[in-house]
């Protein structure tokens, strides 16, 4: 199953796409028994040359920027028909109307399933209450344990803060004694 690191990220990459008008934006979620390479494709493409440049432009920044993650490999840029960017855990797809329907990458992949961005929020939000869940017992028990340890470090505290101040009264005195005996 996907960490919630890769939902992230492929979130990002598909609001990229949004933002640069990508056109026909689809997630397939991989069947792990036919492809030990990737757990998604995430499919879309552009209206021309220059627009698939900007598309994946736009997600290589916002990943760099976001999250500190490059891809492993651009492929096909400089001819932008066809630009594959491989963020190992999900690939990247930018095609030409063209291609796209040449290929058909959704076609080769029967056994996957297409998944809504909905979809992936949904599985994203599950995975962190479940994450969330698991934590929630440790800080409770930690909770229950702080206590007892602040308690036990007051009281070292304490006694030092008494034998300070057993040790300034004695000087004090001394000093009123000795001014008593000056007069």
């Amino acid at each position: 199953m996907p960490s919630t690191e890769t939902n992230r990220l492929l979130l990002a990459a598909v609001a990229a796409c949004e933002d640069k008008k990508a056109e026909d934006i689809r997630i397939l979620a991989l069947d792990p028994a036919e492809s030990g390479l990737t757990d998604y494709f995430l499919i879309c493409n552009g209206t021309n040359d220059r627009q698939n440049v900007a598309i994946t432009d736009e997600i290589e920044l916002r990943l760099k920027r976001e999250f500190g993650v490059y891809p492993n490999s651009v492929e096909g840029r400089r001819q932008a028909e066809w630009i594959l960017m491989d963020y190992v855990d999900f690939i990247v797809h930018v095609f030409s109307a063209e291609k796209r329907a040449f290929y058909g990458l959704e076609r080769l992949r029967k056994t996957a399933t297409t998944l809504s961005v909905a979809e992936l929020n949904a599985e994203l939000k599950a995975a962190i209450s479940k994450a969330r869940a698991k934590k929630a017992p440790a800080k409770k028990a930690a909770a229950k344990k702080a206590p007892a340890k602040k308690a036990a470090a007051k009281k070292p505290a304490k006694a030092a803060a008494k034998k300070v101040a057993a040790k300034k009264t004695p000087a004090k005195k001394s000093a009123a004694a000795k001014k008593s005996a000056k007069k």
